[in-house]
């Protein structure tokens, strides 16, 4: 069961999904509930997502996918709209560590055993940009360099993991995650709006998104205001 403002929320993001292709800003469901404030919000969107009828896009600030609605508004939409990932879970070893081919995968690889995942756009190396753009295009990688898992890649802009071996203009692969260990590469989405590649620490009760670049300041937030949505899992160059 879902309550009151669960339900008209749901409503509202699924109306404006069908008018306009774009979800609305946490702003403009604030107002459509007459709410005081954007915690709200928050708090609603993750109870429609641990009860399985929204889903939050990875890196992507505004992004909301309905999955279902409720049988007594739409009982045939929910056989159509189950999630199918685009992604083919891969069933050879482990995560692979980040990996250069000097050539595309599906050049190299029998396309019969090419994995394709998403490339969501770009995500910044650096002081964190605009959160994650819209899928731009796929990538064929073979399955042994990402393992299980729903993953998808990022194009790399900046400089501050240099040292971690990751440079402007590379594209990482990413697996899908909302939890990390400390000193793992993830991609964060600081305050629901702006991404970063760091490397994830722990500062007491508190998360510091540290980067691989000395000129660069380890950042550090309060634990409600990042959350981990990918694990860096392998690295593609193009020379």
């Amino acid at each position: 069961m879902l309550t009151r403002k669960q339900h008209e929320l749901l409503l509202f993001i699924h109306e404006r999904l069908k008018e306009t292709g774009i979800p609305p800003s946490f702003d403009e469901m604030k107002d459509a509930l007459d709410l005081a404030s954007k915690s709200g919000i928050h708090r609603l969107i993750t109870a429609l997502e641990e009860r399985g009828f929204i889903r939050r896009l990875a890196n992507r600030a505004r992004a909301l996918e309905v999955l279902r609605l409720p049988d007594s508004i739409a009982p045939g939409l929910n056989a159509q709209r189950k999630f199918s990932p685009s992604v083919i879970e891969g069933s050879l070893g482990r995560n692979a560590p980040p990996q250069r081919p000097q050539a595309r995968a599906s050049d190299e690889t029998n396309a019969s055993t090419i994995v394709s995942i998403p490339v969501m756009g770009r995500i910044a190396a650096g002081v964190p940009i605009s959160a994650i753009q819209n899928q731009t295009h796929m990538i064929g990688l073979p399955p042994d360099m990402i393992g299980n898992g729903e993953h998808y890649a990022l194009e790399v802009k900046g400089d501050s993991m240099i040292e971690a071996g990751i440079f402007d203009g590379d594209t990482v692969v990413i697996k899908r995650s909302d939890t990390a260990n400390p000193g793992e590469i993830v991609v964060a989405l600081v305050d629901d709006e702006e991404a970063t590649l760091k490397r994830f620490r722990r500062k007491g009760a508190s998360i510091a998104l540290e980067a691989a670049n000395p000129a660069y300041e380890t950042r550090i937030f309060g634990p409600d205001r990042v959350r981990v949505q990918g694990k860096l899992v392998g690295l593609i160059r193009r020379y």
